[in-house]
């Protein structure tokens, strides 16, 4: 269950985060063109909360 809510958590918050920076114009992450970052980290994210729903769906 901890496995769970903290891949949901974690996907959840990458997601609000990255809709941030890219709403607010912040790099998301630094080094990196802005439309590789942001599609990684959409990714990221979505993928982080699709396990974590999978693991708790599983209980």
């Amino acid at each position: 269950m901890f496995a769970g809510v903290a891949f949901a958590l974690f996907g959840a918050v990458l997601l609000v985060w990255t809709g941030v920076c890219a709403r607010t114009g912040a790099p998301v992450a630094d080094g990196v063109a802005r439309p590789v970052a942001t599609g990684t980290a959409l990714l990221a994210g979505v993928v982080f909360l699709v396990t974590g729903c999978a693991l708790l769906a599983e209980l």
